[in-house]
């Protein structure tokens, strides 16, 4: 249970709901017992009014804090009626005390319900806050790991099958144990024999439930997976849907689903078989019980074996009947804990784990840049594989450097250690002389823009695309910076301007569009250092054309760090890095680089070639 009370604790700070849940529940409690303690007196009055008479005390009973007190107390009353009204005053007094005591017992379960409701709701908002929050900590790298599905099953579903299952449970775990008791405080006190011999359906029955428990637990863990698996499949086929209708490769696709969502159709279906089980079984059990107490309870009535009355077994039985509410309700909230628990788990082991990639205690503000950036013998290994080796660079204010290279040189990898998407695992990278691992994640990306080869977009306004987290930026500035990124005019040409929804990733857009958009926006943000992981390689001349021309507007008078794919758009850089397995191969201008004859000189013949 562990696991279910660190789920409550998002509801925190408890004060201000425990004292008047407690009261409410305990209050419903107390009325929802009167109901049927009213039983035995109303039967009393309708078929024995002498033993009525007989049970009533000729004076008010002196006050003790306990049953029998109560009980004289109000059978003193009834007598009094009785003798002044006769049974139909008694009978009319009974029946406005039984409406009242619904009333109060159920105006006091609406106020604990209520108050629930507010407990459920703050416990998953805060809990989906936190995975949220969480993702958007952790580094890039855990996110290769991951399956998205897995990921958004967590967010959605997980964080839907707490509330639903656990969550929704509330209620059931603080308000039926009161009831329980309660019952079995005025059974005890009807008839203690016959309370002793009921009681052997509760070891039972909780034997059983705990079994089923145990195997819904781990069934439900194999169908969080699952589902995991389905949500993956859907993400892929619809990101790469144009791919597997180029491919023909519906009837696979369709396939792969089919065999994950039978899975997982198996897995939910012997899940709620076993579920359902613990109701049915439960009342099986109950009724037999009562049945049982009825041939008990009758027999020691008609032999005279005992001072318990007809309507006093009637009214224990009627109670006892009820104690079976609770009991099958904590059975079900049982069942259905074990696999939000599951759940809960993959929940709060995400919001456990820790970003690699985190601020020190300490960490200090990054000072504005205005010297240098340097790489010493850096060093990256992603866990046993060593991607990049001895990187020594020094990368001025205001000059442009170039990364190029084969595939797979570590030119990405380089470029993300800058703004600490990862850290180096070997020598250290600084700005103007401060180490970037002793200052905090916020102060080093706030000086950096990033133009990332494939346009990363939202599906919101272009105005709001540009002006991406720079909530006070002006009409004017946004159109400024749309203007020096060679977009405004297309902008204007669409149907709403720069109020125009572009659609899932700028779906609307061409890639060009796109493309100059995420310039617009880099330049809006207007940071001194850039990193550019070339914006052009995979669009049509005419739109790569416009793009150049809003690179070199964004880049000048900025630092740059450029990973280059076609080696004609970088000619002018002030210095060019030749990246190869890991290693600076090469270094110098375009001019230095192709008189040297070496891999620079290759890859440019190799491009005009093609």
């Amino acid at each position: 249970m562990k696991t279910y009370f660190r789920i409550l604790n998002f509801a925190r700070p408890f004060s201000q709901y425990v004292p008047w849940y407690a009261m409410a529940t305990l209050l419903a409690t107390v009325f929802g017992v009167m109901n049927f303690g009213l039983l035995s007196p109303l039967l009393k009055v309708l078929f024995s009014q002498d033993q009525a008479l007989k049970s009533s005390p000729t004076a008010p009973p002196p006050f003790q804090l306990n049953l029998s007190w109560i009980s004289d107390f109000f059978y003193y009353h009834v007598g009094q009626i009785i003798q002044a009204e006769g049974a139909i005053g008694a009978l009319r007094f009974i029946c406005i005390m039984l409406i009242i005591s619904v009333f109060l017992a159920n105006v006091f379960r609406y106020i604990g319900l209520r108050i629930e409701g507010v407990v459920r709701a703050r416990v998953v908002k805060n809990l989906r806050m936190q995975v949220f929050e969480r993702l958007t900590q952790l580094q890039l790298g855990y996110f290769s790991n991951q399956r998205k599905g897995n990921i958004m099953s967590t967010l959605t579903n997980d964080v839907q099958e707490v509330e639903n299952s656990v969550v929704s449970t509330l209620n059931v775990l603080f308000r039926e144990p009161f009831l329980l008791i309660g019952y079995f405080v005025v059974l005890f006190y009807i008839s203690p024999k016959l309370t002793f011999f009921s009681l052997i359906v509760l070891p039972v029955s909780g034997l059983v439930i705990s079994t089923i428990s145990k195997k819904l637990k781990r069934q439900s863990s194999q169908g969080q997976d699952a589902l995991g698996s389905i949500l993956s499949i859907i993400d892929e086929t619809l990101t790469g849907l144009r791919v597997v209708k180029g491919f023909n490769a519906q009837p696979y696709v369709l396939g792969k689903f089919r065999q994950s969502n039978s899975l997982y159709a198996r897995i939910i279906t012997s899940m709620n078989n076993k579920r359902s089980l613990a109701s049915p079984f439960s009342e099986f059990m109950g009724v037999s019980v009562v049945a049982g107490i009825l041939f008990y309870g009758g027999s020691l009535v008609l032999r005279g074996e005992s001072d318990l009355g007809g309507e006093d077994l009637i009214a224990f039985l009627a109670l006892f009947s009820q104690v079976l509410v609770p009991v099958k309700a904590i059975s079900n909230a049982f069942s259905n804990i074990q696999r939000g628990l599951v759940s809960g788990e993959r929940v709060l082991t995400l919001i456990d784990t820790q970003p690699q990639i985190r601020d020190k205690a300490d960490a200090k503000t990054l000072p504005t840049f205005t010297h240098e950036i340097e790489f010493k013998n850096v060093g990256f290994r992603y866990a046993d594989d060593p991607i990049l080796h001895n990187i020594n660079l020094t990368i001025p204010k205001g000059k442009t450097i170039a990364l190029v290279g084969p595939s797979g040189g570590g030119k990405s990898t380089l470029a993300d250690l800058l703004p600490r998407f990862y850290d180096p695992t070997e020598g250290s990278i600084s700005i103007d002389g401060q180490d970037l691992r002793d200052c905090s994640l916020h102060s080093i990306r706030e000086q950096m823009g990033i133009v990332t080869q494939e346009s990363i977009l939202f599906n919101d306004t272009i105005f709001n695309n540009i002006a991406f987290n720079k909530t006070d930026a002006t009409e004017a500035e946004v159109m400024a910076a749309a203007k020096i990124a060679n977009a405004h005019d297309f902008i204007m040409q669409s149907p709403d301007g720069y109020q125009t929804v572009i659609g899932d990733r700028g779906s609307k857009l061409s890639g060009g569009q796109r493309q100059r958009l995420s310039i617009a926006r880099a330049i809006l943000k207007n940071p001194p250092i850039l990193i550019m992981d070339e914006a052009t390689s995979a669009l049509d001349t005419e739109s790569e054309k416009l793009v150049q021309e809003a690179l070199t507007n964004l880049m000048k008078n900025r630092t740059s760090l450029v990973i280059a794919h076609r080696l004609s758009t970088i000619q002018h850089a002030d210095e060019i890095i030749v990246l190869q397995k890991g290693r600076i191969a090469e270094r110098g201008t375009h001019s230095e680089l192709v008189q040297h004859g070496g891999v620079y000189h290759k890859l440019t013949q190799m491009q005009h070639t093609s």
